[in-house]
């Protein structure tokens, strides 16, 4: 279907239809179905500083005036998502995830069809916008979870949208979408070498470039008691000090792997009392250093045993 064909609509024009977890719109004579919000137990519990970071980006004072769409960069499993997700829902709006992969194509990010067995040998073709495309339409929040592994010929589905024009058209669909006033977007995007590079045109749009690092011990031990909270403290202390030496050391563990690190040892712990037996923290936590991570990274927990043996 061609340009000159497609219908322009404004998200906030068009009337959400249907029950809960089954919503369409109508453009036309054509029924989009809605994708489905997210509702997931995340709490941001690191630094303030850079949620209110993303939260300015997202400022809107005056009518006419839009948000921007920021960049979330960091590791892998230094909370990006957590971030983004907890910081959308202060906005009391509707949150959306889209997971961006090495193989999304355009409609993927867009709008695309299924086929819907109605009886026997009988199909209906039907319409179904994306997580992001909902959110334009209902003006709720996306998360656009690691898109640096989404290749260009996907990103550039989305350049009308990423600038002032905040638009996308679908040709499958054969309609265009302006975005919601409301409407708020953000990606996030693993700092390693497995990622593809922005296009430079794609780049300049997803600005701001806001850096999450790691959290200092203080932090990271607050995380640990939150995702963990059957954990031993001491447990979960070792842990902390653990990723604190790793951190000085450069070392790429995160607070995801710590969490894997306290659970599975309040899990040792917890499995051998219960079967009479006691293990210490300490021990505990080395055998979960080294089945999650490997023998040689236990030297960063051992330094710390050491020194409290000597203290």
């Amino acid at each position: 279907m061609s340009s000159e064909k497609s219908v322009e609509v404004r998200g906030e024009d068009l009337v959400v239809e249907g029950p809960k977890g089954a919503q369409y719109v109508k453009i036309g004579n054509t029924r989009i179905r809605l994708a489905n919000p997210m509702e997931l137990n995340f709490e941001w519990v690191g630094a303030r500083t850079v949620m209110d970071q993303l939260r300015a980006a997202w400022f809107v004072e005056e009518e006419g005036e839009f948000a921007m769409a920021p960049r979330l960069v960091g590791k892998p499993g230094v909370g990006k998502t957590v971030m983004a997700y907890s910081a959308a829902k202060t906005m009391e709006r509707p949150v959306y995830l889209f997971q961006a992969t090495s193989d999304t194509q355009p409609n993927d990010v867009l709008i695309n069809t299924v086929h819907i067995e109605t009886g026997k040998n009988e199909y209906q073709m039907e319409y179904v916008a994306s997580s992001l495309v909902t959110a334009m339409i209902v003006g709720g929040c996306i998360v656009f979870d690691e898109g640096n592994r989404m290749q260009e010929k996907a990103w550039a589905s989305l350049s009308c949208l990423l600038d002032s024009r905040r638009y996308i058209e679908s040709i499958t669909a054969g309609v265009v979408i302006k975005a919601h006033p409301q409407f708020r977007f953000v990606a996030t995007m693993n700092d390693d070498k497995s990622c593809f590079d922005l296009p430079e045109y794609i780049q300049s749009r997803l600005q701001p470039q806001i850096m999450i690092d790691n959290p200092d011990r203080s932090e990271e031990r607050r995380i640990l008691e939150v995702n963990c909270p059957r954990t031993d403290p001491i447990i979960l202390d070792y842990v902390a000090d653990f990723l604190e030496s790793a951190h000085r050391a450069d070392e790429r563990f995160t607070v995801r792997e710590g969490i894997h690190l306290a659970n599975y040892a309040g899990k040792i712990v917890r499995y051998n009392a219960d079967n009479g037996r006691d293990i210490e923290p300490g021990k505990a936590v080395l055998t979960a250093i080294e089945q999650v991570l490997g023998v040689r990274q236990t030297r960063y927990l051992k330094q710390v045993l050491i020194k409290e043996a000597a203290a």
